[in-house]
């Protein structure tokens, strides 16, 4: 899912102008005045404080400290704008005229909404026709995201970090592994997760051996990171009831995802990994589970063969808990190569990867629980 914020912490002052000497009649320069004292003539005088705006000074994040207790320095009124005439006096603020309430900020969503429902939704659909009508056109849906997703992590890598991970064998050895593994199961598919490999090692050997290694290193990791995780969606269609299994998987990561936007966004106050993705909160997190645990009794009760509502409930919890993980590692990611989004292909979404980051650490964590309660079919 893309970083979302919920908007920033309200301005609570601001800093005063370059010391200029005392000014004759005008108020001592120094902290906000304390609302008791409503006589200006018993404000004790301040020290001067000097600007340090020119150097970077901070910005104060507690909110309505100044509706509270008017501008922050004395010499500043809330009313009216520094004039550009150094002699000009500052004046007084009226300390018993009532101060004009702040206009209320609106919480902004963070994206096209328009745009990310109807590419969502046109998604689904042509997942969803694959997916009942032959599973060998879903495996090719598969193969193709795979495909498009490594060619969006190793451009990113190239334009970013100068990593050269060799796209080629990465794509072949992705489809692949896709296919090897709705073929051959997981035994296919970590053969041919060892071969793309071997073929990232000697496609590379190709060129100049300068950044060999970290351009290898790259390769592998993608190669596990997107094929070979999604591998895992294919060893759910293996079963008798495999469609079923796979639309279970997609429900509850979209709606683990949906909860997490929708609560984090409506009362999201306590960030929860605010130096990777600040748009996160507890909150969300919390809304994530609640969703997804709902979401995995219902599944489990009504599209699972031999599925128990409490299992679902437990499928739920664990969805919440990788997908959020997921969203992080690609966020982690992402800040590492400096950018908010690995595309643009996807209008209000970024690119495929920004769409596959929850669903490819959840898929091997379905699968698990998906063999363990029911049978692998």
């Amino acid at each position: 899912m893309n970083d979302t914020s919920w908007g920033a912490p309200s301005r609570a002052g601001y800093w005063g102008a370059p010391d200029q000497g005392p000014v004759q009649g005008a108020a001592p320069v120094g902290p906000a005045h304390d609302a008791h004292a409503l006589n200006p003539s018993e404000t004790q005088p301040m020290p001067i404080v000097p600007d340090v705006a020119a150097s970077g000074g901070h910005q104060d994040d507690d909110r309505g400290a100044a509706q509270s207790s008017g501008p922050l320095f004395r010499d500043e009124p809330a009313h009216a704008a520094h004039s550009s005439n150094p002699a000009q006096k500052p004046q007084e603020p009226m300390t018993g005229a009532p101060q004009p309430a702040p206009a209320p900020q609106k919480k902004s969503a963070g994206r096209d909404l328009g745009a990310a429902i109807g590419v969502g939704v046109g998604l689904g659909a042509v997942i969803l026709a694959s997916l009942f009508f032959e599973k060998a056109v879903f495996i090719g849906v598969i193969a193709v995201a795979v495909v498009v997703g490594l060619w969006e992590l190793t451009s990113r890598l190239q334009e970013r970090k100068a990593i050269k991970a060799p796209l080629v064998p990465l794509a072949v050895g992705g489809a692949a592994m896709v296919v090897a593994g709705y073929v051959r199961g997981v035994e296919g598919a970590w053969v041919a997760m060892a071969l793309t490999a071997l073929a990232v090692l000697v496609w590379r050997m190709t060129e100049p051996p300068e950044g060999y290694l970290k351009d290898v290193t790259a390769g592998v990791f993608a190669a596990f990171y997107v094929p070979f995780l999604a591998t895992f969606v294919a060893l759910m269609l293996t079963a008798d009831d495999g469609p079923q299994r796979v639309l279970t998987f997609l429900i509850l990561t979209v709606v683990s995802d949906t909860g997490a936007y929708a609560v984090g966004w409506r009362f999201g106050k306590h960030k929860l990994a605010p130096r990777i993705s600040p748009g996160k909160t507890r909150e969300g997190l919390l809304g994530a589970v609640a969703f997804a645990m709902a979401a995995g009794a219902l599944c489990m009760h009504f599209l699972i063969d031999d599925g128990v509502w409490w299992q679902g409930l437990l499928v739920g919890l664990a969805v919440a808990a990788s997908a959020t993980l997921g969203d992080l590692g690609e966020s982690m990611i992402k800040r590492d190569l400096g950018i908010k989004d690995m595309g643009t292909l996807l209008p209000g979404h970024g690119g495929i990867m920004d769409r596959l980051d929850s669903l490819l650490p959840t898929a091997p964590v379905v699968w698990l629980l998906l063999v363990v309660f029911v049978g692998s079919g």
